[in-house]
Formats: C-alpha cells, structure tokens, sequence
C-alpha cells in the first residue's frame, strides 16, 4: 500500500515538475526498477510460503525498529524534496539542487534507504534468501542510475 500511495505521490509531482520544464532522463532503465520492485515482493511471497518462514517478534525488536527508521527517513527525504521527489529522474533545468534535509548531507539518501528495505522487509520474516539478492540487485542498477542522474544534474544545473 506504502509502494501504491508513493507512486501517486511521484505522478503527481511529475506532472508539477513537467510543467515547470521538467526533463525525464533514464527512461531506458527504469522499467529495471519496475521489475525489481516487483520480483522483490512475487520473491517475498512465494520465499515465506515454500520455506514456511514467520514472522520474527521479540527477537527481532532491533530490525523492527531499523524497519521503523527507514520509513520515518523515507517521509523525511519525500518532504525534503517536495514536488522534486520522484521514482523517475526528472530534472528541471537551472533550477537549484535542493540541499535541505538529508540531502544537506549526501547526494542520494532514498537510494539507501532503499537498500535497507530490501534487507530488512525480508529479515523480519525470515526470508534470507530475498534479503541478500535484492539489496544486491539493488545496488547493481544503482550503479547506473546515480550516474546518469548525476550527469543530468550537471548537464542541466551547471
């Protein structure tokens, strides 16, 4: 449900970012995304029910309250970025990078928080087998999509 409200949100505010000049570059990777979302959750799924994992309570308090954090940063980094925050690279030429909340101190913070998802969902029932090979796959495809958001960033906002 988070996934579906979040995907409202980056429409909307692409369509407010289009407006102001907004360039969508990357278009040719994002469906990589698309797919991995998707797989992350069919994996999920079908990982707990052939294996039959459950999902870890007291035991697991420590990633519950990781899993916590990242979706209070999540919601600080969608704030931060207002109509700018999206799933796509939309970039609106000269317009100032924004640097307030966590982006005043790195570059991609949802990416990382991202990554710890795709951790820690799986951990906390016990699906191992996802929460090692997404954050992997993750981690690939982010190795082309920071650079050619970096480079439509400079290309665009000198």
């Amino acid at each position: 449900m988070q996934r579906v409200g979040e995907l409202r949100i980056a429409k909307r505010n692409e369509s407010k970012v289009k407006q102001l000049g907004g360039v969508e570059v990357g278009e040719n990777h994002y469906f990589l995304f698309i797919l991995l979302h998707v797989a992350f959750f069919i994996c999920l799924i079908v990982e707990t029910k052939v294996l039959h994992t459950q999902l870890l309570t007291s035991e697991g308090i420590i990633l519950w309250i990781i899993f916590i954090c990242t979706q209070v940063f999540r919601i600080w980094c969608i704030q931060s970025l207002g109509i700018y925050w999206n799933t796509k690279i939309i970039i609106v030429p000269h317009h100032k990078r924004v640097t307030r909340g966590p982006y005043q101190f790195v570059n991609h913070p949802n990416y990382m928080i991202v990554a710890i998802e795709l951790c820690i969902i799986p951990m906390l029932v016990g699906a191992y087998i996802t929460a090692v090979i997404f954050p992997v796959l993750h981690v690939l495809l982010l190795c082309i999509r920071i650079p050619a958001e970096n480079e439509a960033l400079r290309k665009l906002n000198p």
